[in-house]
């Protein structure tokens, strides 16, 4: 019989481990299976760039996988049973009558990732854009497009993807008034480089920053901050965080304060060792006792951690513990612009920073090469090895508890 493995949700993380769990296992011996909402791969490193206007190769999954053994089911996830071990998969929009599937299992990978968060300021939800996935980033790519010259956008988050959003909106759309919301200091996790080239950007393409800006409300035409002033803006783009997909909460399964699933070096649950948990969804601690941050730099290690362990128990081989740490921030500042921020293991920045046309080409390279990753994710060869036993009921690894 069969070992059954779903993976649920098949953006990089969950692509990545269906495609590598397939390449480690003879396929009489496991059936995979590869949930998604959607018929297509999303880069969602890529989103800013589909907001401001700019088309993305559509990569439909099933051509991906075709021939790899891995078999995809469309359709979006309702609901996970784990004492039963099923999850139940809702069919997508247009597939007429079909009715809700159960999908069993004995060993699940939960990649379901996460969404934007408003953080429950009033207002965002009902007029703020959001570009965490394709359907957002299209909303605010066919909003932009409406807008007049001077009219202004207002983007609140400084991080790596609102820097991204402003850039990129700014450049393919000079004649707007583009504006970027801090609650910080602008740039302060960047190395004195780092920020210096990023102030030097800025200004270049005429964004205003507002640092140390609370932003307290949204309406359709201004924000509010924390101090009373009110900024205009026919557009708002928030991305001021992500939180996870809320299935994990409604199970059994232990999870953090941020509804994150707590996992063990393995990425292996700590409370149902037939459960693992990769990228945005799992708990998971890096160098320094640090929980690894939301980000394509910390997921996609966490699916190989993750693949080479289902696949190391089920074959009787010895399990990979592999460190997950950083080496640099890839930020794109348009698409002739770029800052490579190196960092620490545990992503504490140093001194030294790529910047320039360089550092656009590098992060070009590096979206290019994960994608590339989940396209073909059997072409490199390795030897696939027989299932001999079922998973351990208990990990092997200590697990790691976090306070909630």
């Amino acid at each position: 019989m069969q070992h059954r493995i779903v993976v649920l949700g098949a953006g990089y993380t969950g692509a990545t481990a269906a495609g590598r769990i397939a390449r480690r296992l003879h396929r009489e011996d496991v059936a995979v299976t590869l949930v998604n909402a959607e018929p297509d791969f999303v880069e969602r490193v890529r989103m800013h760039q589909l907001a401001a206007g700019q088309d993305l190769a559509p990569r439909p999954l099933a051509e991906m996988f075709e021939g790899t053994g891995v078999v995809l089911k469309q359709g979006k996830v309702t609901a996970v049973d784990v004492d039963r071990r099923t999850v139940t998969v809702a069919a997508p929009e247009g597939a007429g009558q079909r009715a809700d599937e159960v999908l069993p299992y004995d060993t699940l990978v939960y990649a379901l990732g996460s969404g934007w968060n408003d953080q429950g300021v009033p207002g965002t939800a009902e007029y703020a854009h959001e570009i965490a996935g394709r359907a957002g980033a299209l909303r605010l790519r066919e909003r932009l497009a409406g807008l007049a010259a001077g009219e202004s956008v207002v983007v609140v988050g400084g991080g790596l993807t609102g820097v991204e959003a402003a850039t990129e909106i700014a450049e393919a759309r000079p004649d707007l008034d583009v504006a970027l919301a801090v609650r910080g200091g602008f740039g302060d996790w960047l190395s004195p480089k780092g920020v210096g080239h990023l102030r030097k950007t800025f200004d270049r393409l005429g964004i205003t920053v507002h640092e140390h800006t609370a932003v307290t409300a949204v309406d359709v035409d201004r924000l509010t901050t924390a101090d009373g002033t009110t900024l205009p803006a026919a557009v708002t783009v928030w991305t001021t965080g992500f939180a996870v997909h809320p299935i994990a909460q409604a199970t059994t399964l232990e999870v953090s304060g941020t509804g994150q699933i707590v996992v063990d070096r393995t990425m292996r649950s700590v409370s149902h060792p037939d459960v693992y948990a990769i990228g945005d969804a799992a708990l998971a601690m890096g160098p320094g006792a640090k929980p690894l941050r939301m980000s394509c730099a910390s997921g996609v290690p966490t699916a190989w951690q993750a693949a080479d362990a289902v696949a190391a128990r089920l074959t009787g081989g010895k399990v990979p513990t592999v460190p997950v740490r950083y080496f640099n921030q890839c930020i794109s500042l348009g698409r002739k612009d770029g800052l490579i921020q190196y960092v620490t293991a545990d992503d504490r920045a140093k001194s030294a920073a790529l910047t320039g046309r360089i550092a656009a080409l590098y992060k070009e390279i590096i979206c290019k090469g994960a994608a590339w990753g989940v396209a073909h994710p059997t072409l490199l060869p390795v030897r696939r090895r027989r299932v001999v036993r079922q998973a351990a009921a208990v990990p092997e690894a200590a697990p790691v508890r976090t306070a909630a």
